[in-house]
């Protein structure tokens, strides 16, 4: 547990004095948030504020994480390293949109096309590395699994291209699920620090049932997951930094985290699905992220239906993602920010007494 609280608190601390300094320095550059033209007017007061905050949650996280390695003298495994990889490859393709917007003094930054591409290349490298014979460890487990998981893996086993088209589906959904939820101060932050934790539990209560342990001795309480425990020590680093990211991000916000942030923190959690063995268990932990993806897919399949069959185009949300539609029915921001954590709590609950009740059902 002493690396957990260390990358935990490492990180913490450096979020919160990084992302003050980010403030402070991204300011001077002039690296201001542009607004949407046809958003909420409320918002329209945010233009200028900073934005590329996501720098100061990554920096924040790999200091938790390899300083917590450091004062513990372990090294880095091979699923660690993985989970890294996604999270700042994804970073990165964020950062590129973010610096186009700031650049070009626009909304939009890199080309859907573009950022896809960028997305599809971190998503396939790392489900091949993940799948790769090369890393496996002395019990023959994978970084990833062949199988698709709920709380362990079913019994039967896919293609490796199946595969891989899963984890790109996977990494893609959930980076701009969280990019999507992206729209009001705190919201996405809050979001991401209850589920990264709920990541942070399920992969200490993986460690203390882990085969290779004293649990040898019973092996229906066995779970084959390979490096739990680093997997564990990474979720208490990104908690923390998005702890320390929040005390500048929650209402009224002081900076952004940009598409840096958010599509880095949405990678990582599809990395931590993929990487505990459970992805199907990510749809629940991680509800408040699948609803608002889901209100922009219907919004726009509502709309393009509609003017094919009717000539005129009809919206079923005054807009989307759904966080906006609460807006325009007048709720203040700080009221759809609060009761969005809410959800995200009792989602998380949920996720977590299912995943306990499903081992325990499979004993």
């Amino acid at each position: 547990m002493r690396a957990i609280l260390l990358g935990g608190g490492l990180a913490l601390l450096v979020s919160l004095i990084g992302t003050r300094f980010a403030i402070s320095r991204f300011t001077r550059l002039g690296y201001g948030q542009e607004i949407r033209e046809d958003g909420p007017t409320t918002h329209h007061t945010k233009r200028g504020t900073p934005t590329m905050g996501g720098v100061a949650i990554i920096g924040a996280t790999l200091v938790g994480y390899f300083g917590a390695k450091l004062l513990t003298l372990t090294p880095p495994t091979a699923s660690g390293l993985l989970l890294i990889y996604l999270f700042v490859g994804m970073g990165l393709v964020g950062f590129l949109d973010d610096f186009i917007k700031i650049y070009k003094q626009r909304n939009l930054g890199l080309r859907s096309k573009a950022k896809m591409i960028g997305q599809t290349f971190i998503a396939l490298s790392f489900g091949a590395l993940a799948l790769s014979p090369w890393l496996e460890d002395d019990r023959g487990e994978t970084p990833a699994s062949h199988s698709l998981s709920f709380i362990r893996d079913f019994s039967w086993e896919l293609p490796t291209l199946v595969v891989l088209a899963v984890i790109w589906l996977i990494v893609t959904a959930t980076s701009n699920g969280v990019n999507l939820t992206d729209g009001l101060d705190g919201l996405a932050t809050g979001a991401s620090v209850m589920v990264f934790g709920a990541y942070m539990l399920v992969n200490i209560w993986q460690t203390n049932q882990w085969c290779g342990r004293e649990q040898l001795e019973f092996p229906e309480l066995c779970y084959e997951v390979r490096d739990p425990y680093d997997l564990a020590i990474i979720a208490a680093a990104i908690t923390g930094a998005c702890f320390g990211f929040l005390w500048w991000n929650a209402s009224p916000a002081r900076i952004f985290m940009g598409d840096t942030g958010s599509l880095a923190l949405g990678g990582a959690l599809a990395g931590f699905a993929v990487l505990t063995r459970t992805e199907l268990l990510l749809v629940v932990l991680g509800g408040v992220f699948v609803m608002e993806t889901v209100s922009v897919m219907l919004q726009v399949g509502t709309f393009k239906i509609t003017k094919r069959t009717t000539g005129t185009g009809r919206r079923l949300f005054r807009m989307a993602p759904l966080h906006h539609h609460f807006e325009m029915l007048g709720w203040e921001q700080i009221t759809v920010v609060i009761r969005f954590w809410i959800i995200t709590g009792i989602l998380v609950a949920a996720g977590l007494g299912l995943f306990y009740a499903e081992w325990v059902a499979s004993l």
